[in-house]
């Protein structure tokens, strides 16, 4: 095998390589990005349930009244 040769299999054994790292880097992101949608989702449904209990105004009960060291 001849020094050129040598030369370009290592090179096409890089790009190999950095072809599947690149894929699973991609992969990563994919899963991650759908991870963060949901988490995004359950946050602005927390958000307006959230708000939803602060437009509400309830009288308190006795327990809530009374100091804690009661």
């Amino acid at each position: 095998m001849s020094l050129d040769e040598q030369k370009l299999e290592q090179l096409e054994l890089k790009i190999a390589y950095l072809e599947q790292a690149n894929q699973e880097l991609s992969d990563v992101v994919y899963r991650q990005q759908g991870e963060l949608d949901a988490l995004r989702s359950r946050f602005q449904h927390l958000a307006s349930r959230l708000e939803e209990s602060a437009q509400q105004q309830r009288p308190y009960t006795e327990e809530e009244e009374r100091p804690p060291h009661y």
